[in-house]
């Protein structure tokens, strides 16, 4: 592991383009959101106000998901008076504003994932206004995903994280048992879910947009034209900036493809960030497998005197499968970390709520000390750091602010109020210690992860990183020859236009008989 860039109060010595960055951009306000139900309601602020363009990048889209769940009236309105399912309320915003265009891309796997989603994603494209565009991204190696979650408006706001606008993902941050407000589409309960993203407006909003717009060309070879800038930033009302006029960095994963090369600034910069901890490295994420980030952690643990490193997981994975090809791997890490940590400075929890059901974690931050802030789509796997196409924002900013986010995060997953998460670190200092100290344990708590024991499955899965590939430097991928995902989607997009063409023929010109 190379030596770090060293870091400096306004972050621009730590930060290199084209090393472990794309573009260092100021961010005129930045926010950081945590969990959707937040999320979602600044969100619907940004885009009912826009008037120029809409950028909406991800991994999915749900467009019959409700919002603000528990808030439509009889009609199907939430209280802003705009309907509340994400698809017609994207409709409903470029009726009324007669210079937007709307542009929505999607990772075509997500329609072997979810079928159910591509016949509303197909009726929003052809029934809906002719200033909605809507494309599925398969430019991408056989296997891989495009995974980035990324909103802009009008080039002036942005969000960039982990939170899809999808089934799911709506909770508070109280992350209540039986709250009935989280169920899915038939009205089962659906789990806890915590989960982050950033809000930025300025400059840093519009070089998020030309990233979308360059994804959108790869995508679908349709070059997009800058809009207009407004008069206005369409910051959304009610949300506080934590931050303003702060350097942001933006870091990409991209696959190689048609002969364009592995892009992995965002394995760069984790390493670098790593490389340069000196008390605390502190990571939410989905998955824990990474090799490389793996190697860099055990280095840090083998040192008289490291940091100490705390990691929060979900406890399972989304299947039975998904544990064994992933938490096997996390299990092996766990134990590769444990025998390196000669001085109990390492820790993986998992969070539960009040009534001590597991949160799902899905959130993809690393803080590192008081001075460095990643949030994207990454996760610290094989997949995020060279095989799947992602999206990271970093910051490297005064003490405060860092702090204030990671104690943000940690009150939450403690059930304490940060004056009394700050006043115990103080006094343990030691953010192990002042987990141990604060952590009942009972209710709201963070409950230690066991490594699981490895079935055959499970142990093939592992050896062969079967669901967890990656490129390395200078791998080159297929050129694209034979059956692709892309065919894929076409085969299933053309069985839903012939379903979706036989209901309407069904419905209105059938013969009565």
């Amino acid at each position: 592991m190379g030596k770090a860039p060293s870091v400096s109060n306004d972050g621009k010595s730590f930060f290199e383009e084209d090393q472990n960055c794309w573009r260092v951009a100021k961010a005129e306000k930045l926010a950081l959101i945590v969990d959707a139900a937040d999320y979602f309601q600044m969100l619907r602020k940004v885009i009912s106000t826009s008037k120029r363009e809409l950028l909406l990048i991800g991994w999915d889209f749900d467009f019959e998901m409700e919002m603000l769940p528990g808030e439509s009236d009889s009609e199907g309105l939430a209280p802003d008076g705009l309907p509340n399912k994400l698809g017609v309320f994207l409709e409903a915003v470029v009726d009324r504003a007669p210079d937007l265009h709307l542009y929505l891309l999607k990772w075509n796997g997500a329609v072997l994932v979810a079928p159910g989603r591509l016949i509303p994603s197909l009726a929003l494209s052809i029934f809906g206004s002719e200033r909605i565009h809507f494309a599925l991204d398969g430019h991408h190696p056989f296997g891989a995903c495009h995974h980035q979650k990324i909103v802009v408006a009008d080039d002036t706001v942005a969000f960039c994280g982990g939170i899809d606008a999808t089934e799911g993902r709506w909770d508070t941050s109280d992350h209540l048992p039986n709250d009935p407000r989280r169920v899915d589409k038939d009205g089962a309960p659906t789990a806890p879910w915590h989960d982050a993203t950033f809000a930025l407006a300025g400059p840093a909003a519009k070089a998020l947009a030309e990233l979308s717009r360059r994804r959108w060309h790869r995508a679908t070879g349709e070059k997009l034209t800058a809009p207009q800038e407004p008069a206005r930033t369409l910051w959304p009302a009610g949300l506080k900036a934590d931050a303003e006029w702060i350097d942001i960095a933006i870091a990409r994963t991209e696959p190689p493809y048609e002969g364009e090369p592995l892009v992995n600034e965002i394995e760069q910069l984790f390493l670098d960030s790593i490389n340069a901890a000196t008390d605390t490295i502190y990571i939410e994420s989905q998955y824990f497998a990474g090799e490389s980030i793996g190697d860099a952690l055990e280095a840090r643990l083998v040192e008289q005197d490291g940091p100490d490193i705390v990691v929060i997981n979900p406890q399972f994975a989304l299947s039975q499968f998904e544990d064994e090809a992933m938490h096997v791997l996390r299990g092996r890490m766990i134990n590769r970390l444990k025998a390196a940590d000669h001085q109990d400075r390492f820790r993986i929890f998992h969070p539960v709520n009040a009534a001590g059901d597991p949160i799902y974690v899905h959130a993809k931050i690393m803080i590192v000390d008081s001075r460095i802030f990643h949030l994207g789509s990454s996760n610290l796997n094989n997949r995020s750091m060279g095989f799947d196409t992602e999206c990271d924002i970093a910051i490297s900013a005064p003490d405060a602010l860092i702090t204030s986010f990671r104690t943000r995060l940690l009150s939450e997953h403690l059930d304490v109020s940060p004056d009394v998460f700050e006043e115990t670190l103080k006094s343990e200092k030691s953010l192990i210690a002042t987990i141990n100290k604060l952590n009942s344990g009972a209710g709201r708590a963070l409950c230690q992860i066991h490594s699981l024991d490895e079935n055959l499955r499970g142990s093939i899965l592992a050896d062969t990183r079967l669901m967890d590939p990656r490129y390395d430097p200078g791998e080159e991928s297929s050129s694209g020859q034979g059956f692709r995902p892309r065919h894929l989607t076409i085969l299933t997009g053309a069985t839903a236009l012939g379903y979706l063409g036989w209901r309407v023929w069904k419905k209105w010109y059938r013969p009565k008989l």
